[in-house]
């Protein structure tokens, strides 16, 4: 009988309080002191972390215990192809100017002198930004679309339609309604930026759970999206007989991209390394909703935002003085040497397009091996990149048929010209990558996922800025002299 009853008591946890079988035997039930067994899981005086294991499989708890590596750095990435994957929509419309200026919007293809075509990069800009960025500062506050998963197929989902839209569109004849062309693409730009900006904040919120390297993963990635239609651009134009398909070469690899982001989304949550830090974001959400006594913790907003402000600033000028001269001026920049080795065929897509791209690409994997200057002094050599605007503003910088400069072209030298425009490039990457990554580590871990979203939100503006700015250079240029 005493047998049967100590292990009842072992079975709760407890062993009987004895000094002797015997005695054991004749005590009354109610007086057996029972002992707690060590380890317990009521121990008050154990560690934290050590109580949270009770919600725990044995799977999670392994984890929490032996924090796994990121094997192959398959996480690392998979962050840069979503990196790739957020700037395609961008990069797949700007690369294909020429199939929009010279083909849908040229006079030879619609008999007419088109407005659309001269300022299309501006029109393009204004149209993919507004949404961009309407959607990202609304995504900081709202949880649109439920949780990220379902945020993510959505706008991944969104953006493929619009791209296979865009391809139809190529492949149709449209010389005779020019028109209505440009309204259907400005408002396939409108869409895909919407889902776009869901998607690319979603991202940044994501990047900013985990170490510091894997936000410098989605820069890096945005960047190397920008190298990579470069790339194609070049080929295209070289290896293929019309600029039409050659766009749809641009077309058909965003949409490529898009469908391998959407499939390692899915892949993220079987890695061990993600699963870790998802599993410690939610042990520190459950703790953290225990000691408010269940109560709903709201997010503090304007203290995540006040504490970012610096690095916000320096995220919005840095995209600001890199959206206001590339590509919309960059790109009408003519060499003053017509016998500069390029040639007028190769100048734009090379001193342009692929080398703001991989320039900005190497910037930002730069931050791999260095982080300097620390994010006190960050604001000092973003400040300086403001004087990047006057100078390929007096570069040769030309507006177009019938219109005539006021503002004197002083650089002249193509060399020169180039040189800078690589400083650009790399200054854009490694400094925005800098922001983005300081920015998650300006508050509390709990809140990093928030002021990623914060940062991604001050990208966006900066862009947009950028853009709205570039609307201004021709006129400047055209009616400003020295």
């Amino acid at each position: 009988m005493s047998q049967k009853r100590e292990i009842g008591f072992i079975r709760n946890g407890y062993h009987a309080d004895t000094h002797s079988g015997e005695d054991s035997e004749k005590l009354p039930l109610q007086h057996q002191q029972p002992v707690r067994l060590q380890p317990s899981w009521e121990e008050s005086n154990l560690p934290e972390d050590e109580l949270n294991f009770r919600n725990l499989t044995m799977e999670e708890a392994s984890l929490q215990l032996h924090a796994p590596v990121d094997k192959y750095r398959l996480v690392y990435l998979t962050f840069i192809l979503h990196g790739i994957g957020v700037l395609m929509p961008w990069n797949m419309f700007i690369t294909a100017e020429n199939y929009f200026v010279k083909h849908k919007f040229g006079k030879e293809y619609t008999g007419e002198n088109l407005v659309y075509g001269t300022s299309y990069l501006q029109f393009v800009g204004f149209a993919a930004q507004v949404p961009n960025l309407i959607f990202n500062w609304l995504n900081v506050f709202v949880q649109m679309g439920g949780n990220l998963t379902t945020r993510i197929i959505w706008s991944i989902s969104v953006e493929v339609v619009i791209i296979i839209l865009t391809i139809a569109l190529a492949m149709t004849d449209t010389h005779e309604w020019p028109g209505t062309f440009f309204w259907v693409t400005m408002v396939s730009v409108v869409v895909l930026n919407m889902a776009n900006g869901v998607y690319q904040n979603t991202i940044f919120g994501m990047a900013a759970k985990l170490p510091l390297k894997y936000t410098g993963a989605v820069v890096l990635g945005s960047n190397i999206s920008g190298t990579f239609t470069s790339v194609v651009r070049i080929f295209s134009d070289t290896f293929t007989s019309s600029v039409r398909m050659a766009a749809v070469y641009y077309f058909i690899s965003a949409l490529f991209v898009l469908l391998l982001c959407f499939d390692t989304y899915f892949a993220l949550p079987l890695n061990r390394y993600y699963r870790h830090h998802e599993l410690k974001e939610q042990q520190e959400a459950r703790t953290r909703k225990m000691e408010s006594m269940g109560a709903v913790e709201k997010i503090p907003y304007f203290y995540i935002f006040k504490k970012c402000l610096p690095q916000l600033i320096n995220i919005f000028l840095v995209f600001f003085v890199t959206l206001s001269i590339f590509p919309a001026v960059q790109a009408s920049v003519q060499p003053n040497d017509p016998d500069f080795f390029l040639g007028t065929k190769y100048f734009t897509s090379v001193t342009c397009f692929l080398t703001f791209n991989m320039c900005a690409m190497i910037g930002s994997y730069l931050t791999t091996f260095c982080t300097r200057p620390s994010a006190k002094y960050l604001w000092i050599p973003v400040a300086l990149r403001l004087l990047y605007i006057p100078f390929f503003l007096l570069s040769n910088y030309q507006l177009g048929e019938n219109r005539v400069r006021a503002l004197p072209v002083l650089i002249t030298n193509d060399w020169v010209y180039w040189f800078t425009a690589v400083t650009m490039g790399l200054t854009s990457g490694y400094l925005s990558a800098l922001g983005m990554m300081y920015t998650p580590r300006s508050v509390e871990p709990r809140y990093a996922a928030t002021a990623g979203m914060f940062a991604a939100a001050a990208l966006i503006t900066g862009i947009f800025s950028g853009v709205m700015v570039s609307f201004i250079w021709p006129w400047f240029i055209e009616h400003v002299g020295i």
